[in-house]
């Protein structure tokens, strides 16, 4: 029974037992008009994301948002970045995320010196809620000989178990801090931007106190927006 039926059996329920009460019998005249005012809703495959639709929804989005660049706010200063239009799938899906503030709620959660930084993720509630709510979706990989891991490259973090496709994690990124690249990750994760602003405050974050697990000591939390 769809959300249609079920309102419509609960509604007639309603009022058969009003009238059983007031010994009336329901009008057709009333049904029918019920029937009349409750269109059944019909929806789009890229109207709702979820883990089954990913392609057509992030093309349809990347169609209507066409946005390249972003900016990430942190105590320690701005990186701003530019999204490469031929990682369509990637860039859609970093605009998308960014509009409904998913990257607000997270920090850069590994920082690994002469390396690379990563966030995207935390032990928020509110991130594990948004993850949850969208299916914890992959993206399908979109390598480019021209997209390297040279320094400053905006890249997928992704699973290297049962992961023979090498899809991306939507939610979690990394930026290449290594001056002389980390080339070796070529083919293994897609490169889809790059920084253009704030090379200082990428050195600035990789110079933070560490655990063990790379996990900075004080948080580093984060803002992203759109520029242009």
């Amino acid at each position: 029974m769809n959300i249609r039926h079920q309102f419509l059996f609960l509604l007639l329920l309603s009022l058969v037992y009003q009238c059983k009460d007031e010994k009336k019998t329901v009008p057709l005249n009333l049904i029918q008009k019920i029937e009349k005012s409750t269109p059944l809703k019909v929806e789009k495959a890229w109207d709702s994301l979820n883990k089954h639709n990913v392609e057509v929804f992030f093309k349809e989005y990347g169609k209507q948002h066409k946005e390249t660049k972003v900016i990430i706010s942190t105590d320690y200063g701005d990186i701003q970045l530019r999204l490469y239009n031929d990682t369509p799938l990637h860039r859609a899906n970093f605009i998308f995320l960014t509009k409904i503030q998913y990257f607000d709620t997270t920090v850069f959660y590994r920082i690994a010196k002469n390396f690379v930084i990563q966030g995207g993720n935390s032990d928020n509630f509110q991130t594990i809620k948004d993850r949850y709510k969208y299916g914890n979706y992959k993206l399908p990989t979109e390598f480019r000989k021209n997209r390297t891991h040279s320094y400053g490259a905006l890249a997928a973090a992704r699973d290297w178990k049962n992961n023979p496709d090498k899809q991306s994690s939507p939610f979690e990124f990394y930026i290449v801090q290594n001056k002389k690249g980390a080339h070796h990750l070529n083919n293994e994760h897609t490169v889809f931007g790059e920084v253009i602003s704030g090379f200082s405050t990428l050195d600035k974050i990789a110079e933070l106190k560490v655990g063990i697990d790379e996990w900075p000591e004080e948080d580093v939390h984060m803002k992203v927006r759109i520029l242009d």
